[in-house]
């Protein structure tokens, strides 16, 4: 089997506006809802340790509550999904003020 190289099409000398920035953080929080959402939804809940065996897991919590190296995790996946949505080709503009 070849050795699989992912890619990135997200270029990360994509910058990035205030507004989008500030989007990440939205998203990130949204990320880690939805993971744990699904972890629930399959039996899991929280736990001091990770422990596969009786799906205890230390990160079902909310966003604000995340370790920092947590939080980041998430805010990376959506500033590649981001660079990834402006790389395409396409443009991300709010239709009302927050």
């Amino acid at each position: 089997m070849a050795t699989y190289q992912p890619r990135s099409v997200g270029d990360a000398t994509i910058e990035l506006s205030d507004d989008l920035l500030a989007l990440t953080e939205a998203l990130a929080e949204r990320t880690q809802d939805h993971w744990a959402r699904r972890r629930i939804a399959e039996g899991w809940s929280w736990g001091p340790e990770r422990d596969d065996a009786a799906r205890k897991h230390p990160c079902l919590v909310p966003y604000d509550q995340l370790p920092e190296t947590e939080k980041q995790y998430d805010r990376d996946g959506a500033l590649e999904t981001l660079r990834t949505i402006l790389a395409l080709g396409y443009r991300i503009e709010r239709s009302r003020p927050a």
